[in-house]
């Protein structure tokens, strides 16, 4: 009964108190994971900033999945007509107090100025990726508000190289990096052209059922069972809080989890639960 009650109440957070409705999800550039030891070269690298990835279509700001982002009329107010693609995100390690602004369905002013939309991509401009974060100063600039900001890109050296400054951002409470292939138009679906830089493999899976707790467990949640976005299905059953346990994510809902690597039959090896993807419900 408690597991049904939390499940419930977290069906009242998800689907009454978010965002301002849904339209066609964006056809966005996603990421494949980096190969330790590969050569970066004829890439550039950032920091992968630990927010929800907001797609601007000229008019309306939409998350990975589609849903309209209820943001305050003054944080667009000026913002050009065609897309920009970057990353809402009030700082490393607030992604729970990001999530949590994006949720309220009446915007709230203070928790939005504490708000950054940073800016890595233009997916209108028909250049490759050296031009268009070439032409992203003038666009930020033009905006002229101080939460639009464009996230800092350098051209990829070697590899040891971008393992030290993937050890640094970590020192700093960073998530990892991100490679952007120079060359690359921007195009739609997952490709080498976009790589993500982290200390550990992470991926994202549908929640299909919860499996209730034993034991000390009895009552909540045991375990999700997820299925991949190539239909492998697998039981997540660690890396949950107690609040997690007693409210986990719906069914539906697409979480993120880390692992080591991948067994024989290509099932996440020590997979732990990580968050739910507001961007992609």
């Amino acid at each position: 009964m408690m597991l049904l009650k939390g499940i419930a109440a977290c069906l009242l957070l998800w689907t009454g108190a978010v965002l301002a409705g849904s339209v066609s999800a964006p056809a966005l550039t996603l990421a494949n994971v980096y190969v330790e030891g590969a050569g970066p070269a004829g890439y550039y690298v950032s920091e992968k900033l630990d927010g929800v990835r907001g797609y601007w279509d000229g008019k309306r700001l939409l998350t990975r999945g589609g849903t309209v982002i209820a943001a305050p009329p003054w944080f667009t107010a000026g913002w050009p007509e065609h897309a920009l693609d970057g990353e809402l995100w009030a700082g490393r390690g607030r992604f729970a107090e990001t999530v949590s602004t994006l949720r309220s369905q009446t915007p709230d002013a203070a928790a939005w100025r504490r708000i950054r939309y940073m800016l890595f991509d233009l997916p209108d401009h028909p250049g490759p990726f050296r031009e268009r974060i070439a032409a992203l100063p003038e666009v930020v600039a033009h905006i002229g508000q101080l939460w639009v900001q464009m996230i800092p890109q350098a051209p990829a050296t070697t590899a040891a190289a971008l393992k030290t400054q993937l050890i640094q951002v970590e020192k700093l409470g960073g998530e990892g990096l991100v490679l952007h292939r120079a060359a690359a138009s921007y195009q739609a679906g997952r490709s080498d052209d976009l790589l993500k830089v982290k200390p550990y493999l992470d991926a994202e899976a549908r929640v299909i059922s919860h499996v209730p707790g034993r034991g000390k467990y009895k009552g909540v949640l045991g375990a999700l069972l997820v299925e991949t976005e190539s239909g492998r299905r697998f039981k997540l059953g660690t890396g949950f809080t107690d609040a997690d346990r007693r409210q986990p994510p719906p069914l539906g809902a697409w979480v993120t989890y880390r692992y080591r690597d991948l067994t024989a039959t290509g099932l996440p090896r020590f997979a732990s639960y990580l968050r739910v993807r507001l961007d992609r419900n």
